[in-house]
């Protein structure tokens, strides 16, 4: 007797429960977002409002459609990131809303103010963080587009320097479209796009940056011909310190790019070139610009002109002073004598009223999703994928350093935003674009590899039986 060769059959893994726990998580981060919401008003005497119910449910929808697209699309994701990510979201927004109370802002209806601005702009955010959870079946077909997205991104970047002042310059910093109404910072966006352009490249020509050249001081020294793609970095970055007036783009980029060769070529050479030429342009950058000169002198010496140059720094220092530990509260600080409190200084906000305490468990949320990228990039497969979490997860640590060294003065002020917290519908989207590549990139790491069995023959069966018997 014989019997027919059976196919083999593919045998699908069952589906994660880590689904229900991002739920929970949410769950919780909308619960913490109410109650600090809650505590604003309570400490300005304002009594409960319908309105600020209405921003609660409005709130816990938006989310609960970013964790159905999660669900459905990207089942093994990180159950981590969206609700941590959600949770800053949510505490920078209740910050904005106490400014603008700070600020006499607020309309007789609504959270008013920039609060409903960064609403809308929060809205957008999550919607273009579920298309690309969609839409991006697999993160290693933005490799196939490596190049296209670098020259976009360099475009992107180069725009403001070609435009006129009055169409790019904002607080002495050419970084902005200006449209009729509404202006966007591309250089959000070009991060991105330069990241994916750096991945791609680094897994393409990996050779070309592990070949060896001669060995000094226990290092092994790239070839100098090698040094191509480090010193087109440097140039990039420091045209956008020079044309830009932009420290903080320019030292995020290229210490992203830096990392990045780090983390594929394991060669500690690459860090201690790429530094030497940022020290010899910050250098040069500080006898040749008065900029560059101005941030070095009052990072140095911000009493030095209290009134001036040094008042947005002084005002910070006083901030974190006043909130001391625990803060004086939420809603009981003085966060508006900072300028641009609600953008680039919303980290000395949160000193002062949530207080040293409050401040630490912010940072540990940012670690949180900074360590979750890590793992993902140690777990994922694929080389493309690797280098590219690491990036993504490298950007955020460095911005955040950047930022929160910049308000307490531990180096020069840059006038980046903080991820997710600030008000800026820019910043706002692309780290919101960049979550959902992470989130894309953590699904395919968890996902298991499907298995493929053949079923087997009676004979083969009934031999199996004999020996587990025996």
């Amino acid at each position: 007797m014989t019997t027919q060769p059976q196919s083999p059959v593919a045998v699908t893994p069952p589906l994660p429960n880590r689904r229900n726990a991002e739920l929970f998580l949410l769950g919780f981060a909308a619960v913490i977002t109410t109650l600090a919401l809650l505590l604003v008003e309570a400490n300005q005497e304002q009594g409960l409002r319908w309105d600020l119910a209405q921003y609660t449910a409005g709130y816990l929808a938006l989310f609960t459609g970013a964790h159905l697209a999660v669900r459905r699309f990207a089942p093994y994701a990180d159950p981590i990131l969206l609700p941590v990510v959600a949770l800053l979201n949510g505490l920078g927004l209740v910050m904005i809303h106490r400014l603008d109370f700070a600020e006499g802002a607020l309309i007789e209806h609504g959270l008013g103010g920039t609060a409903d601005q960064q609403m809308l702009w929060t809205l957008v955010g999550v919607i273009g963080f579920s298309l690309v959870v969609i839409f991006l079946r697999d993160h290693r077909m933005l490799a196939r587009y490596g190049y296209v997205c670098g020259l976009t991104g360099l475009i992107l970047l180069t725009i403001p320097a070609l435009l006129p002042r009055s169409m790019s310059e904002q607080n002495g910093a050419k970084i902005w479209i200006q449209f009729p109404g509404f202006s966007i910072q591309p250089a959000e966006f070009s991060k991105i796009l330069l990241l994916v352009f750096f991945a791609s490249v680094l897994v393409a020509k990996r050779s070309v940056f592990t070949s060896a050249g001669k060995h000094f001081l226990g290092m092994d020294l790239p070839r100098p011909r090698d040094l191509a793609p480090l010193l087109a970095a440097w140039i990039a970055s420091v045209g956008v310190m020079i044309f830009e007036k932009d420290l903080g783009t320019s030292l995020l980029l290229y210490a992203s790019f830096l990392v990045m060769v780090y983390v594929a070529t394991d060669r500690f050479s690459w860090l201690v070139i790429g530094l030497a030429l940022f020290a010899a342009g910050s250098v040069a950058a500080y006898y040749l610009f008065g900029h560059v000169r101005v941030r070095v002198q009052t990072w140095l010496d911000p009493f030095a002109d209290p009134e001036g140059a040094g008042y947005q720094m002084v005002q910070s220092m006083f901030s974190f002073a006043t909130g001391g530990i625990f803060g004086t509260g939420l809603g009981n600080g003085q966060p508006s004598t900072v300028p641009a409190a609600a953008t680039d200084f919303i980290i000395a906000a949160i000193g002062e009223e949530l207080g040293f305490v409050g401040l630490a468990a912010v940072l540990m949320l940012y670690a949180s999703v900074i360590i979750r990228g890590l793992r993902t990039a140690i777990a994922v497969r694929d080389s493309f994928g690797k280098l590219l979490a690491a990036g993504l997860a490298a950007t955020l640590a460095i911005q955040l350093f950047i930022v929160v060294g910049g308000v307490t003065k531990l180096i020069p002020l840059t006038g980046l935003t903080t991820p997710w917290m600030s008000y800026g519908g820019s910043s706002l989207l692309a780290n919101y674009l960049l979550l959902a590549i992470l989130v894309r990139i953590s699904h395919a790491a968890r996902r298991p590899l499907v298995t493929t069995q053949t079923p087997a023959t009676p004979i083969a069966a009934a031999s199996t039986e004999v020996i587990e018997k025996v």
